[in-house]
Order: C-alpha cells, then sequence, then structure tokens
C-alpha cells in the first residue's frame, strides 16, 4: 500500500483536509450492517408491538440524522450539504434485521463517513428501542458497500475483495 493517510500534515499533526481546490462531482456512498436478536424480538419489530412505537421507522429517522451530524461526531469529517439520504431495512431469517444507507451529494469531499454513521445509528437505535427485552442484541458487519465520485473514482467492497 503506496497510499498516505490523509488527516495527518507532514509534521504528523492532525489536520482537516483542504478540498477548496477538488472538482465538485456527484458523489454516492452505501453502507450495511446489521443487527442480530432473538428471534421473540424481531417478530416485535414487525408486529409493531412496541409500546414505543415504529422501532424500524424511529430507526430510519435516526439514521437520517445522524448522516447530518457526521461532522459533529466525526471531527475531521467536512460539512456536506447532503441531497439525498436512504435507510433501507430488510429481514434476515427469524433474527436479523440488515440496514442499507444510500447519501449523495454533489461535493469536493465523499460522503463514505456520512453512510457508515447513518447504518451505525440506525441499528444502535434499534437496539435502544429493543434493549429492554433483548439486550443479547448484536451489531456487526458495518462496511461500505460503494462510492462514486470523486478524484480516486469508483469503489466497491465486491471488487475489493476480488483482489
Amino acid at each position: 500500500m503506496s497510499q498516505k493517510l490523509t488527516h495527518f500534515n507532514h509534521q504528523g499533526d492532525a489536520h482537516m483536509v483542504d478540498v477548496g481546490a477538488k472538482a465538485t462531482t456527484q458523489r454516492i456512498a452505501v453502507a450495511e450492517g446489521s443487527i442480530v436478536m432473538q428471534p421473540a424480538t424481531l417478530l416485535m419489530i414487525q408486529h409493531h408491538g412496541h409500546k414505543k412505537g415504529d422501532v424500524l421507522g424511529i430507526a430510519r429517522i435516526a439514521g437520517i440524522m445522524a448522516a447530518k451530524k457526521t461532522p459533529e461526531l466525526v471531527p475531521l469529517a467536512h460539512p456536506i450539504a447532503l441531497s439525498g439520504i436512504e435507510v433501507e431495512f430488510s429481514i434476515e431469517g427469524e433474527n436479523r434485521v440488515r440496514c442499507i444507507a444510500r447519501v449523495k451529494c454533489s461535493g469536493q469531499t465523499g460522503v463514505e463517513i456520512e453512510a457508515l454513521n447513518t447504518v451505525q445509528v440506525a441499528l444502535l437505535t434499534i437496539y435502544d428501542m429493543c434493549k429492554a427485552v433483548d439486550k443479547g442484541m448484536e451489531i456487526g458487519g458495518v462496511r461500505l458497500l460503494s462510492k462514486t465520485g470523486g478524484k480516486s473514482g469508483d469503489w466497491s467492497y465486491e471488487a475489493h475483495r476480488a483482489d
């Protein structure tokens, strides 16, 4: 690996990367993750049996909010004018909820961190809403699936794995 870490200056100090001279391009990042729980917990979510409300609906809103607040949480992330945030959930088997986030912008820096943050906060919200009945839930598999746009071009997890 010949690339260098970009968030450090020549003295080795952390700094925010100057993206001012970069071209504005359409950028999209897709991330995923999942939460595993007891089958009874998933049934409660599916049948809207939670007294706090629609678990996945609330988690979707939390994920959207997280994308917009990423620069407040990740110290060297740039504030970005996001043009789109999609959060989708799918049920996998009898005990897993998968979350996929798609984040878009036209800008000078990518939205990978925003997409990853979206997934993590959405899944954490599911945990928070269901922890009273299932403290053993596990969040995992959070990863970037793909990114498009920018100087480095397109990237996908599948192509990366094939290398």
